[in-house]
C-alpha cells in the first residue's frame, strides 16, 4: 500500500475553517496601511542567494542555518524568501524607486525558514512587511509604531501586547559597544552557552538576546547601549519616546533588544505578547538605514516592520477575540424538493444580482428534504429559502429563519429582496 501524501514537516494546510480568520485579518491589515497611505509591493519568492547573504548577514542564524536554498539549471543558486525587506530593496534599486523620491509600501505573502516548527513558529510562514524609504526623521519610526497601534486596537489586541522599545546607535557607536561588550564577556566565556561562546566573535550583540538562563545571569552586569550612544541617535530616540508619549502609547524600554538581523541601525521595536509562550514576539522592525547602500545603491534611508500572521492569528483566537460572525461563511442556504432545479437556480442568481453582499448557498445534488435542512443549519446560514413545486407555481419562496423563533412565511422575490424583506434586511 503506498504511502499517505503528506504536506512538508512545518508547512502547513490552512483549511476552509480557518481562512475566514485569516481574510478578516487581511481585511483589516489592508484596510489601515491604506488609511496612512501605503501602497502594496508584490515581490518573487525566489531571489538569488547573494541577496540575503549581503542584506541580512552571512553570520546571522537565518543565512548559516536556516535558508531554503538551490541551485537551479544555471547552476546560479536560489533561495526561497527567508524574508522581505531585501526582496524590496532589491526591488527598489531594480526599478529606480530610491531616486530623490520617499515611498511607503507594504508587502504581504509566505516566507521559509529551516527551523524546528513548534506553535507559531513554521518553515513556511506567512508575514506582512511594511517599508519606508527616504525619510530620515523619528516621525516615520513613531508613524509605524502608531499605525501598529490602531491595528491592535481594531482588532482588540491593545491590551495583549507590549511595546518594546531600543537604540542601536550608528555603526560607529555599536562599533564601540561591540568592542566593550565581547572585552566583557571573554571575562565570563565560561558561563555562557555555547551559542553565545560562538556568538560573541561573529555577532556579539546577539548574545543579548539568548534565551539561557546562565547567560542572561552574565549579562545582568554587562555594559549598556544606550551607554555608547552618538548624540545624533539619542536625540532620535528621545523624539520618537515624546511623540509616543503624547500619543498615549505606553513602551517599556528594552536595552538588550537587538534584533536578529544585521542590518538594522537606530530604532529597533517589538511587540510582544504573554498570551502565547516563548513565542511572544508578533510584530518587529526598526530603522536600516545602511542596506540600500549595502545592495549596491547610493546611500539612503529605509524604515519599517513585519508581523507574523500565524502568530496574529493565534493571539486573535487565544484572546477570543475573533468576531463569530467572521467565522459563518453564508448568509442565506437555499433547499429544494420536488422538480423545481432550474427554477430554483435561476432564483438563486436573480438574488445574488439584487442583494451583491448576501452570502446565498444552493444544495447541489439532492437529497432528502430534512437532509438539506440539516445542512442548511450546519452552513451557518441565517435563513433557509425552500422552494418546491407550489412555490415554483406560484413564484413565491418560503422563508424559515434558523436563528430565531420569527415565523415561516412565503412571499413574492420582490417581498425578499426589499430593505425590510428578509434577505434585504440580512444586508443591514
Amino acid at each position: 500500500m503506498a504511502k499517505q501524501l503528506q504536506a512538508i514537516r512545518g508547512m502547513n494546510d490552512i483549511l476552509p475553517e480557518q481562512t475566514p480568520v485569516w481574510s478578516w485579518l487581511e481585511d483589516n491589515v489592508r484596510h489601515i496601511l491604506s488609511r496612512y497611505g501605503y501602497r502594496e509591493i508584490r515581490v518573487p519568492i525566489v531571489e538569488y542567494t547573494n541577496l540575503f547573504a549581503r542584506g541580512i548577514g552571512e553570520h546571522t542564524d537565518i543565512v548559516e542555518k536556516e535558508m531554503y536554498t538551490f541551485s537551479d539549471r544555471n547552476d546560479d543558486s536560489l533561495t526561497l524568501r527567508p524574508e522581505a525587506t531585501a526582496c524590496c530593496v532589491r526591488a527598489g534599486l531594480q526599478h529606480g524607486l530610491f531616486h530623490n523620491q520617499t515611498h511607503r509600501l507594504w508587502t504581504a505573502g509566505p516566507m521559509f525558514r529551516y527551523e524546528r516548527p513548534q506553535k507559531g513558529r513554521y518553515r513556511q510562514f506567512h508575514q506582512v512587511s511594511v517599508e519606508t524609504f527616504g525619510m530620515s526623521g523619528p516621525d516615520i519610526d513613531a508613524e509605524l509604531i502608531l499605525m501598529t497601534w490602531a491595528l491592535w486596537k481594531k482588532l482588540g489586541l491593545d491590551k495583549h501586547v507590549t511595546l518594546q522599545l531600543n537604540s542601536l546607535g550608528q555603526p560607529e557607536s555599536r562599533k564601540k559597544y561591540r568592542e566593550a561588550l565581547v572585552a566583557y564577556l571573554e571575562q565570563h566565556k565560561d558561563a555562557l552557552d555555547a551559542d553565545s561562546q560562538k556568538r560573541m566573535y561573529t555577532n556579539p550583540l546577539r548574545v543579548l538576546d539568548s534565551k539561557s538562563e546562565s547567560t542572561q545571569k552574565v549579562l545582568e552586569n554587562a555594559p549598556l547601549l544606550h551607554e555608547y550612544l552618538d548624540d545624533e541617535s539619542r536625540d532620535h530616540f528621545e523624539r520618537i519616546c515624546a511623540i509616543l508619549d503624547k500619543a498615549g502609547v505606553a513602551y517599556e524600554v528594552n536595552q538588550r533588544l537587538v534584533r536578529g538581523l544585521d542590518y538594522y541601525n537606530r530604532t529597533v521595536f517589538e511587540w510582544v505578547t504573554s498570551a502565547l509562550g516563548a513565542q511572544g514576539t508578533v510584530c518587529a522592525g526598526g530603522r536600516y538605514d545602511g542596506l540600500i547602500e549595502q545592495l549596491g545603491g547610493k546611500p539612503n534611508v529605509a524604515c519599517g516592520f513585519a508581523m507574523g500572521m500565524e502568530r496574529l492569528v493565534l493571539l486573535l483566537e487565544a484572546c477570543d477575540l475573533v468576531p463569530e460572525s467572521v467565522r459563518t461563511h453564508v448568509d442565506v442556504a437555499l433547499v429544494t424538493f420536488g422538480d423545481v432545479e432550474a427554477y430554483s437556480m435561476v432564483l438563486a442568481e436573480r438574488i445574488r444580482e439584487q442583494c451583491p453582499e448576501i452570502r446565498l448557498l444552493v444544495n447541489c445534488g439532492g437529497g432528502s428534504f430534512k437532509g438539506q435542512m440539516k445542512r442548511a443549519d450546519r452552513s451557518g446560514a441565517e435563513i433557509a429559502l425552500i422552494i418546491g413545486e407550489d412555490e415554483m407555481r406560484d413564484d413565491k419562496v418560503t422563508v424559515k429563519s434558523l436563528r430565531s423563533d420569527e415565523p415561516q412565511v412565503t412571499c413574492s422575490f420582490e417581498e425578499l429582496v426589499a430593505e425590510d424583506g428578509r434577505v434585504g434586511r440580512l444586508i443591514k
